[in-house]
């Protein structure tokens, strides 16, 4: 998607050096760059219940992804200026801060997609050409749930699961991405089609039990649990409609 490229690759690339000059100079494409906005869910805070809790919702969506499109906008204004003013240690250290605000709010606008109400086909299974590619890389939309929960419970500390296209090898591909990272960040070839948060923000303190071990309560936060019923409001219908469009000139797809 153009908003990926914008933020990830235009922002952190699109500067050059004026040798001649002795100063930094920004390209046109990042001089011209708008600054992100929160997007509006397209469903309830608690549309998604009992999957995902309203409370949950609320803060994952007005907390968490608005922080990220604020300090992205505070970053990119900062790179802006750092290199109008030839500030090159500068331009180096807002990458970092560019790439991470800007990864999650690429990441949150695809996340909120990638989920609908039971009513609106959540949970639906995938239509054809999808369905069928499934099956041939996976075996059946039942072994890929199962490959993604086992891979974003693995993610240690925070991150995101990810189903995607692989236009180069022309076949669907899990993958998984550290902290904010994007898809992209694995290779521009990659097409995310299904993205699943599994930061804690995104089932805790939804996601938890009490254990009384010795006289003692422990918080478990249960990452398996989430991941098992997240499915139930994966929005296939989307997942579907980028596939036939990205897919459609890939023959072994």
């Amino acid at each position: 998607m153009s908003i990926v490229v914008s933020i990830i690759i235009l922002t952190v690339f699109a500067m050059s050096l004026d040798v001649r000059a002795g100063k930094t100079t920004m390209e046109p494409c990042l001089e011209s760059m708008k600054t992100a906005s929160l997007p509006d869910l397209p469903y309830a805070y608690d549309a998604l219940e009992p999957a995902i809790s309203e409370e949950i919702m609320r803060l994952h969506h007005l907390k968490h992804h608005q922080t990220y499109v604020t300090n992205y906008n505070k970053a990119l204004g900062n790179l802006r200026s750092a290199l109008a003013d030839g500030d090159h240690s500068s331009v180096v250290k807002l990458q970092s801060q560019i790439k991470f605000n800007g990864g999650g709010h690429v990441n949150h606008a695809i996340f909120w997609k990638n989920l609908a109400p039971v009513h609106e086909g959540g949970g639906k299974p995938p239509h054809d050409p999808l369905a069928s590619a499934i099956d041939a890389h996976f075996g059946s939309l039942e072994e890929l749930m199962q490959k993604m929960n086992t891979e974003g419970a693995a993610v240690q500390g925070s991150g995101w699961v990810w189903l995607g296209l692989d236009k180069e090898l022309k076949r669907l591909v899990v993958e998984t991405t550290a902290n904010q990272d994007p898809l992209v960040t694995k290779g521009s070839h990659l097409v995310p089609l299904i993205g699943i948060d599994v930061w804690e923000h995104a089932y805790y303190p939804q996601y938890k039990v009490l254990i009384n071990w010795c006289g003692l309560c422990i918080v478990q936060k249960c990452k398996r649990e989430y991941l098992k019923n997240i499915w139930t409001v994966i929005n296939w219908k989307y997942a579907s409609d980028i596939f036939d469009k990205r897919g459609r000139d890939l023959n072994e797809c």
